[in-house]
């Protein structure tokens, strides 16, 4: 029997060796088997694999939320505003203080998600995006003429139009006939009724030299807007969500209005939350910086921040690069009291018909967002000051 087990053995040990050699192959057959040892140490073992590369980790883009007391901010005054608010026709309220939210206020039916037209507090962002174009090299200078990238300025009969560059329609100065500011005629829904918008604006007649005078128009802004998609190739909608609110974190429901031949409409056009209009301006106080990474050049904040012109020569303030500004002081209206100091504060803010605001105050670290469809376009502005900015405790 032993015997009988050895042969059977020896015949397995065989049949196991001629078929590794006939996996080898022809000459390799008769060679020693080294390339298969030789391979086996070049594989390496489970524990010798590299580890898979680390993902990166999302960047948190939500707001962060704190008590108001914790930012000598009183809470009770907030509790006051809250109370006043309601029949205002003031929407929602977001307050920031040093980078984290410590109040805000909806009316019925509104919340956190829900998505308001920021009317011409849109034509903040489009003086931002152009400053982003131009770092990025796709125009050259604001003192660019603005026939290089709208070439219909050349077929105007009025040949000083080729004078018109894209520091006047940031400053308002286009010197282009326009009738919006103040109560009397508009020519608003002749404007938004037009087949081309673009042709519109450029057919108005020029009626002060470029560069020389005020004259508010969502006209101008709209041509910024045709010059970004000249500039860039692409739709300012897609340039803004490149460059602005995906690393932000805005909204995949925020929007933009566009003209018949959809154009962006920059001057008018943005729909956004509350929440997210706060992230813009908290964007500009940090100096174009967004978590770490730099959005907007922080020159083109200070140059956009910083006064051009008086403005309309009221009390809306001066005008930079489609940012207003002017000092605020605390209860300035005086529709509510408090136990602090007053104080006077430098504001540069976006602002809105029937009052929308995105209002940055720089020596607070505070940014406060409206949004209203009040009478009075300038409705909310007794509630920043006589309840928000007198809130600081110091």
């Amino acid at each position: 029997m032993k015997g009988w087990l050895a042969l059977l053995l020896a015949a397995m040990l065989t049949a196991c060796s001629a078929s590794g050699g006939a996996a080898s192959g022809g000459a390799a057959a008769s060679a020693p088997s080294s390339a298969g040892s030789s391979a086996a140490q070049e594989a390496p073992s489970q524990s010798q694999e590299e580890a898979p590369p680390e993902e990166t980790p999302a960047v948190d883009n939500t707001w962060q939320v704190d008590l108001p007391e914790n930012h000598n901010m009183d809470p009770a005054v907030f509790e006051a505003l809250h109370a006043a608010l309601p029949g205002s026709g003031i929407h929602s309220v977001v307050t920031v203080k040093d980078g984290v939210i410590i109040d805000e206020y909806y009316e019925d039916g509104c919340d956190a998600d829900s998505l308001f037209q920021l009317h011409s507090a849109s034509k903040s962002y489009t003086g931002a995006l152009i400053g982003i174009a131009i770092e990025e090299g796709y125009i050259d200078s604001v003192d660019d003429p603005l026939s290089k990238y709208l070439p219909q300025v050349l077929e105007q009969e009025d040949t000083r139009k080729q004078q018109l560059t894209l520091r006047h329609l940031l400053t308002h100065t286009s010197g282009l006939e326009w009738y919006e500011w103040g109560s009397g005629y508009s020519n608003w829904n002749e404007f938004r009724s037009a087949d081309n918008w673009v042709d519109y604006i450029l057919g108005r007649s020029l009626v002060y030299e470029p560069g020389t005078v005020f004259n508010y128009s969502t006209g101008n802004t709209h041509l910024l807007s045709a010059v970004l998609e000249a500039a860039t190739g692409m739709g300012q909608e897609e340039y803004c969500r490149i460059h602005l609110f995906d690393p932000m974190g805005v909204s995949e429901e925020t929007y933009w209005g566009t003209d018949p031949q959809g154009i962006v409409d920059g001057g008018n056009g943005l729909v956004t939350t509350a929440r997210d209009a706060a992230k813009f301006g908290q964007l500009f106080l940090n100096g174009g910086v967004w978590n770490g990474e730099q959005l907007v050049p922080a020159a083109w904040v200070e140059e956009s921040t910083a006064a051009k012109n008086n403005g309309a020569g009221d009390g809306t303030g001066s005008y930079g690069y489609q940012w207003w500004m002017r000092s605020f002081t605390t209860g300035g209206y005086g529709t509510y009291s408090t136990p602090y100091p007053a104080a006077t504060y430098d504001v540069y803010y976006a602002f809105g018909h029937a009052g929308q605001f995105i209002l940055v105050v720089p020596e607070l670290e505070l940014v406060t967002v409206f949004t209203s469809s009040c009478q009075s376009s300038y409705g909310p502005r007794p509630y920043f000051t006589d309840y928000i900015l007198n809130a600081y405790m110091g």
